[in-house]
């Protein structure tokens, strides 16, 4: 029996043709991207909701987001995100520790943060268990406590925190790369944490007072996406923040008056490492509005430039020369455009010759059209990923969140997917052209100079300024 068997299973393998490993698989075209529909209300108090049903599993998923940000720190830089890592740290009757194992007991995740442009309470349960955690999530919003020990425990760990920074390359080179792009009176010429100094100010009451000025009703939105209706989800927020009033006036969101750096040549900032195994190199200039007419060609752009691991950039400091773990490319996106940038961290040794594959690689895809073979894997790449955003609870309300900071609603998934489509290897070369400018480059590198500074300046890159790590991390 066992021989019969044997002999059918070589029969069937003889009779399949070789499979030919030189050629990747054709795909299928992309099924239509299908949104599910985000239905809408608001509270008497200006709370607005916005719920997604997904009936899949017995879950509920909110987030609670709030304008605001960064941008309001004022003279207190990174009191938003302070006072936002707080809220979770105590509320109402119950202290850090208290809180943390009622969330534990319901089996729910909850966090609190906050980004540039606004914060936001996320909160994730069973259904089962939606209406104790949500009275928890009205406490953190509404009644955090703030306690004196707590701000003194937090502010420690901030301040023990920039110490550590100092010590990590890639984040010195992040913090170094905004303070060059964007200059001082930017929003983003400053890190999200602050500083020392004005971290060791901090206290309960000057974070309270901050709370009360930016936490209120009528900056707030809950997402709602999960195993629940409108109705549902309104009169579980309705009895927890209906009765809500702020007192007092809000702080408003400054405008910004001071415009990002448009070089017109290089400039190169080296920040010292010693005796460190690797540099880490980043390399751009100001981005563009999330809102361009160009977002679609600009993906494809960057995905085949270093938004991917096939991409250029990956591909040739990775794989060909084997001067890094990993290389990429990307616009941040923000309500005020952000920064876009390409980085790696690479071996000393290969520090200068790292920056000129960089710059080729800039300077290529600005020069000459990409293969028809590159655009079908970029235009894949990001129309195959988009249902994955869409799969879970986790996922959709995240992107309804990020979209509307943006003026936009989920709609804008499938007609990104459609305009990806219509992208063209000349609409690449077009944007390349125009949001690409490496003669006019801010070049950041940390690292040990004592072994790559003279390669550096062997390239002529630009004018070299030495910054101390000291002035970057405050």
């Amino acid at each position: 029996m066992l021989l019969l068997v044997a002999a059918a299973v070589a029969t069937s393998l003889q009779a399949q043709p070789a499979f030919d490993r030189t050629r990747a698989p054709t795909l299928a075209p992309p099924a239509r991207l299908v949104v599910p529909p985000v239905l809408t209300t608001s509270l008497p108090n200006g709370i607005r909701l916005k719920v997604v049903e997904q009936r899949e599993l017995p879950l509920v998923q909110v987030i609670a987001s709030i304008d605001g940000g960064v941008r309001l720190d004022g003279k207190t830089p990174g009191i938003s995100t302070f006072m936002a890592g707080l809220l979770d740290d105590g509320a109402g009757t119950r202290d850090a520790a208290t809180l943390q194992s009622e969330i534990a007991f319901l089996g729910a995740n909850l966090s609190s943060t906050a980004s540039w442009d606004g914060y936001s309470v996320s909160l994730k349960v069973a259904l089962r268990s939606l209406d104790p955690a949500m009275d928890l999530l009205a406490d953190v919003i509404r009644r955090p406590t703030f306690s004196s020990a707590e701000v003194r425990r937090q502010r420690d760990l901030r301040l023990a925190g920039y110490l550590q920074t100092r010590d990590r390359p890639e984040a010195v080179a992040g913090l170094a790369f905004s303070k060059a792009v964007f200059p001082e009176g930017h929003p983003y010429h400053r890190a999200t944490n602050g500083d020392s100094a004005t971290t060791a100010s901090l206290d309960s009451a000057k974070v309270r007072a901050f709370y009360q000025s930016v936490v209120r009703p009528e900056r707030l939105t809950f997402i709602v996406v999960g195993d629940i209706s409108l109705a549902q989800a309104r009169a579980a927020i309705a009895a927890r923040f209906g009765d809500w009033r702020a007192s007092g006036m809000g702080l408003v969101t400054p405008a910004i008056t001071v415009s990002p750096t448009v070089r017109r040549a290089s400039q190169v900032y080296l920040i010292d490492k010693p005796d460190a195994a690797q540099s880490v190199i980043q390399v751009g200039w100001p981005g563009v509005s999330r809102t361009s007419p160009d977002y679609a060609p600009l993906m494809v752009m960057n995905t085949i430039l270093g938004g991917s691991f096939t991409s250029r950039l990956n591909m040739k400091l990775r794989e060909t020369k084997g001067y890094s773990y990993g290389a990429g490319s990307g616009f941040v996106f923000r309500k005020v455009p952000g920064p876009f940038n390409a980085s790696a961290s690479v071996r000393t040794n290969v520090t200068d010759s790292s920056l000129v594959e960089f710059f080729a690689e800039l300077r290529a895809i600005r020069e000459t059209p990409v293969s028809a073979d590159e655009l079908d894997r970029a235009k894949n790449y990001l129309e195959l990923q988009l249902p994955g955003d869409l799969e879970g609870t986790t996922q959709v309300a995240g992107q309804v969140a990020e979209l509307q900071s943006f003026g936009l609603s989920l709609g804008e998934l499938p007609r990104f997917a459609a305009a990806v489509r219509r992208v063209t290897a000349a609409e690449v070369q077009r944007v390349a052209r125009r949001y690409l400018t490496p003669d006019r480059a801010t070049i950041v590198v940390v690292g040990d100079l004592a072994k790559v500074r003279a390669g550096i300046d062997a390239l002529k890159l630009g004018t070299t300024v030495v910054w101390d790590v000291k002035s970057v991390v405050r």
